[in-house]
């Protein structure tokens, strides 16, 4: 199951955008602007219908001399305006045909670049094209059943689709909404969302998130959110609205490049009108030697930003990558954060353990009638046990904590006296406040009874006698079930009980932990508010060695603080979402378990795990690690080209056309070096080494053992 509930999240990656106005203005608007312009596509981002459209994303860019015109009258300076200008002064000069190989060399270039782009947006681009636009909307009254030998529907669009409709979905349809399996049963996949390819086994009462496709049988589904709050809706809206959090660089780069293309200009000038008076070049040139002009027109080609502009263009690919894993990012300046983080933060509850508590016992522990070594004569009605159950299951009705539904799960089945619920407040990090009727009060059985539920430390505070409070830390302290469970406590009218649940760390955590510290070096540590003997098992179990316990969410908050001050470089903060949200907001990375999250946690986190686990955290730090050294490599060799294409330019040893292919080539260079982050990200050099001889050597023992095999076929005699 995927279901994410979001308020005003933001997220990210991947490209193209109508830029207008002073945006559209820089000619790296997104990664680039060769096509800058109020009306030209650039890849920025995205708008709705570019998006939605295939065809948009992959049209061919108008011709440069066009759109230079266009450029020129906006009063903007970019890389078509110097292709054009260099083109039109080489046919000026008489070298027409090098004029025309200039211009056709750029525009195949520019082919390139789309096709070698697009490979970052085509994981959204694909689950935009394959969701289902409409719905088979069922004629159903009621709760009754359906017959599928007899179905009456209508198709309507997605959009319509209202809360609490059934659809009809068959076999190999994708499931348009997020919803429960009303009747019928299947298997499903969701590997196209978040990554998990195990297909999943759904029946009646089972949630099921919008995009998933059906393998077999046929279902009905009740929808349970409308498309604008579905799975694969916040999937595709996150993903590309997140690109237009840019990250540093790339905000550096647009407000750096068009200064830079004037200067570009103002330097190919100086080089075309002094180059005679300073170096006794002549201005058109002889066969013996190459103009200032020419000179001063190979400057501009070869200085041209275009390799500078596209070496952000990693980010958006990463984004991309990630996004098939089932994690979305709020931004490319998220990738630069994690990569300097030096320290990672674990919730324990639902993040490092299953977070699907079980009730293990209920324990009467103070005020209640001859309480002796854990045993009580019945002073509750029908006894302690049951109106304690009674009663915190009535407080807990509709929560989302896990000891809340820990404790609706064990009271299913069970006959239980009536409460009432007449007034009700949550304390987020204590517990539980309710005014109850229902329930017996000690001094007045027509009184309402005042119940709190919550932490150990919560429930004893309550309690405004210091020996009284006492008397409940101990009476805790020598709980007949030791102190290795989860507790909670319950007052009823001066009454206390003790809840215990149990709590499994989840599967694969203690490799996820060692792979962070082995590979990663990152400080790990364990923050909870569950008291000191749950938080070291549950510790000791997943192999993480510095626990800080008895937190309130205020107190977490303080922790995160104290150690993204003190750590240096930052701190990743993953959580699940429930009375994390300070912590998150706080942390320099906030991870969150969007499956559990709330909207609030969801709308601070900058990292969503779609999955139900953490094992996708290493793959993100490792992959923004890997993000973050392709887009310094891609700086380093665009720097590099411009300067081996503009110095051999200005001294006369390069023609133009060869100017323009170098100078085209290092744009495909980083280009090529940009999708790079669509690979599987390694943790080192050594690493990426290795791996590359690894996939060397596989290739050339695959050709070797198929080229044996063919020789042994031809010499076996028939």
């Amino acid at each position: 199951m995927t279901t994410i509930t979001t308020a005003t999240a933001t997220v990210t990656a991947t490209t193209g955008s109508t830029c207008t106005g002073e945006e559209g203005a820089r000619w790296s608007c997104g990664w680039r602007g060769r096509s800058g312009g109020p009306t030209s596509p650039t890849r920025c981002g995205s708008t709705s219908r570019s998006a939605a459209s295939p065809s948009a994303s992959s049209s061919s860019p108008p011709p440069a001399p066009l759109d230079a015109l266009v450029n020129i009258a906006d009063g903007r300076i970019n890389i078509h305006v110097l292709m054009a200008l260099a083109a039109f002064a080489s046919i000026f000069m008489g070298n027409a045909l090098e004029g025309g190989l200039l211009l056709a060399m750029f525009n195949l270039a520019h082919i390139a670049e789309e096709y070698f782009t697009s490979k970052s947006m085509f994981d959204v681009r694909e689950l935009k094209e394959n969701h289902p636009e409409f719905a088979l909307l069922l004629e159903t009254s009621g709760e009754e059943s359906v017959q599928y030998s007899n179905l009456s529907y209508t198709k309507v669009p997605v959009h319509d689709l209202e809360v609490g409709s059934h659809i009809l979905v068959r076999a190999g349809e994708a499931v348009p909404v997020d919803g429960e399996v009303y009747q019928g049963s299947s298997t499903v996949t969701i590997e196209h969302l978040t990554g998990e390819t195990k297909p999943l086994e759904r029946t009646v009462g089972d949630a099921i998130p919008g995009g998933a496709r059906n393998l077999e049988g046929m279902m009905v589904v009740k929808v349970t959110k409308s498309w604008e709050d579905s799975t694969l809706n916040r999937i595709v809206q996150l993903t590309e609205e997140g690109q237009l959090i840019k990250p540093k660089l790339q905000r550096w780069l647009d407000e750096f490049g068009e200064y830079y293309s004037r200067v570009v200009v103002a330097l190919s000038l100086a080089v075309a009108l002094l180059g005679p008076l300073l170096f006794k070049w002549s201005f058109f040139g002889n066969s013996v030697c190459r103009g200032s002009i020419y000179r001063g027109l190979g400057l501009m080609v070869a200085a041209s930003p275009c390799a500078l502009a596209v070496a952000p263009l990693a980010y958006a690919t990463a984004i991309s990558s990630l996004a098939s894993k089932g994690i979305l990012l709020k931004g490319g300046h998220v990738l630069d954060a994690l990569s300097a983080c030096q320290s990672i933060a674990f919730d324990k509850t639902g993040t490092l353990t299953t977070g699907k508590l079980t009730c293990k016992a209920i324990e009467p522990i103070h005020g209640h009638l001859g309480v002796t070594n854990g045993r009580s004569d019945p002073c509750c009605t029908p006894n302690c046990e049951s109106e304690a159950l009674a009663v915190a299951a009535a407080m807990e009705k509709g929560t989302t904590h896990p000891i809340g539904r820990a404790v609706l799960d064990h009271s299913v089945g069970k006959e239980l006296p009536a409460v009432a619920v007449e007034s009700f407040e949550c304390l987020p990090g204590r517990g539980v406040a309710a005014t109850l009727s229902g329930v017996k009060a000690r001094n007045n059985e027509n009184e309402l009874s005042e119940a709190s539920i919550g932490s150990v430390d919560y429930i004893s505070s309550l309690y405004r006698s210091n020996g009284e409070s006492e008397q409940i830390k101990q009476a805790v302290r020598s709980s007949a079930y030791g102190p290795e469970f989860v507790q909670a406590a319950l007052s009823v009218d001066k009454k206390v009980t003790l809840f215990h649940f149990e709590d499994e760390p989840r599967s694969g955590v203690c490799e996820v932990i060692s792979t962070l510290r082995e590979k990663a070096k990152l400080r790990i540590m364990m923050l909870t508010g569950d008291h000191e003997s749950s938080a070291q098992r549950v510790a000791k179990a997943v192999c993480i060695d510095e626990v800080h316990f008895s937190l309130k969410p205020e107190d977490k908050l303080n922790k995160v603080k104290a150690v993204s001050r003190e750590g240096g470089g930052g701190l990743i903060m993953v959580g699940d979402g429930i009375n994390d949200a300070p912590a998150l907001a706080a942390a320099t990375v906030g991870m969150v378990l969007a499956q559990r999250a709330s909207a609030t946690a969801v709308a601070v986190a900058d990292v969503l795990l779609l999955q139900d686990n953490i094992c996708g955290v290493p793959f993100c730090i490792a992959k923004a690690r890997q993000t973050t050294s392709l887009v310094k490599q891609s700086v380093a060799l665009a720097l590099t080209c411009i300067v081996f294409a503009a110095l051999p330019s200005v001294l006369g040893f390069l023609p133009l056309w060869l100017t323009v292919l170098l100078h085209e080539g290092g744009t495909l260079l980083v280009c090529l070096n940009s999708i790079r982050a669509l690979n599987a990200p390694t943790w080192s050099l050594a690493d990426d080494i290795q791996k590359l001889f690894d996939g060397l050597r596989n290739y050339f023992s695959s050709k070797f053992k198929s080229s044996s095999s063919n020789y042994v076929t031809k010499t076996v005699p028939l």
